[in-house]
């Protein structure tokens, strides 16, 4: 029903991922997998909404409808059994955005926000950036590649002035799919010792069978009285053009805290067009979804046939969740810097150095394998020839 097999040539437009490798890699000459947005078209369904808005000659100022909500909040409930209530949710623009409001919402300058590394940067650069104290709570590596928390290291580096937690769930860029059991040792030490938790939970739906996205804040009373959530259409539906997300806050007195940020940032209610593609996406975009979820294994899966050849040098960590591929890549022997530059120059490929997710991802790169199935051949045959 859905083709994942090509999709429309971004190089002439100005996306981010094209438009910025003579910057990021200097030279044009290699295939981006890197920023982490699809080079899959945007589904018709959503595309049509818009189209249809269009015909209508005024776009103008408009408010976030309630039915974008009630048809987010349908979605959350269905695919992953938590309930907000209209009056709890906030429009963003932005995750990141949202992130920086709830660092200035919930804690003040010098306070402790708890990072776990490596993580996607603007995490611990936010923190740094609004002058709060960085608490860096490192994952754990198991023997297969995967990571869990460190809750002892978490017990130990909280104190008086430790405030809030930003958790990455499903975590980009490790790939985990967080279990219940593993988010309830974090939430109870949080209750316990009065910290907030942010959870950035934008990666939420694209999760891959048998493993099940479990929302933070529906552990438990104490864990929703204590969180603000953030999720939207961007990394699904591949809408991040449209810059709209939302935060859920259940508490009110949290709820409060973050208005008074929110009113004073002005966040305003975004475009009238996002708002469409928006509701379109959360109420069209199921079959869709199963569809691009099975076609993005495939991808995975093709990557890790090849890397089996290829362990000593590059060992590809087990995926719970994203399209985002974390390579680990020590046995090669590289320092970072050189790592860089033999996928650039070897590979011919764009990708993000590990070492900027913390330093926890020296030796590592991250590959977005989110694209077309022509696409991903040509990933396939440029590393292999790279590896041969």
């Amino acid at each position: 029903m859905f083709d994942f097999s090509t999709a429309a040539s971004r190089v002439q437009s100005n996306a981010e991922k094209y438009t910025l490798r003579e910057k990021l890699f200097g030279t044009e000459d290699v295939l981006p997998a890197w920023v982490a947005d699809m080079d899959i078209n945007t589904p018709k369904f959503v595309l049509d909404a818009v189209k249809k808005r269009l015909e209508h000659p005024i776009v103008g100022y408009e408010e976030m409808p309630e039915s974008a909500f009630l048809a987010q909040i349908a979605w959350m409930q269905k695919r992953h059994g938590i309930t907000f209530k209209p009056e709890e949710m906030f429009y963003s623009h932005s995750v990141v955005a949202s992130m920086a409001a709830a660092i200035e919402a919930f804690t003040q300058k010098g306070e402790g926000v708890i990072v776990q590394t490596p993580v996607y940067p603007p995490f611990f650069h936010t923190v740094k950036k609004l002058q709060r104290r960085l608490v860096l709570n490192p994952l754990q590596q198991r023997e297969d590649g995967s990571y869990t928390f460190d809750i002892d290291d978490f017990r130990a580096k909280i104190d008086k002035d430790t405030k809030l937690l930003l958790l990455c769930s499903p975590h980009n860029p490790v790939g985990r799919v967080w279990r219940k059991e593993e988010l309830c040792a974090i939430a109870e030490l949080c209750y316990e010792n009065g910290i907030v938790v942010f959870a950035d939970e934008i990666h939420c739906d694209l999760v891959y069978k048998p493993n099940r996205h479990t929302p933070f804040a529906s552990i438990n009373a104490h864990a929703r009285d204590i969180t603000a959530t953030a999720i939207g259409v961007g990394k699904t539906f591949n809408m991040a053009g449209f810059a709209i997300s939302s935060v859920a806050i259940p508490s009110a007195t949290l709820r409060e805290q973050f208005q008074k940020v929110y009113e004073r940032v002005h966040f305003a209610q975004g475009s009238v067009l996002s708002h469409v593609a928006f509701e379109a996406a959360y109420k069209e975009g199921d079959i869709w979804l199963e569809a691009l979820l099975v076609h993005l294994r495939e991808n995975y899966e093709k990557l890790a046939a090849l890397l089996s050849n290829y362990e000593d040098l590059i060992r590809l960590t087990p995926i719970e969740g994203t399209y985002l591929a974390w390579l680990d890549c020590r046995g090669m022997g590289l320092k970072d810097r050189e790592l860089r530059e033999w996928f650039v120059k070897e590979a011919k490929l764009g990708l993000n150095a590990g070492l900027s997710f913390g330093r926890e991802g020296s030796g590592f790169m991250r590959l977005n394998f989110a694209v077309p199935s022509d696409t991903m051949q040509e990933i396939i045959q440029r590393l292999q020839e790279a590896l041969k």
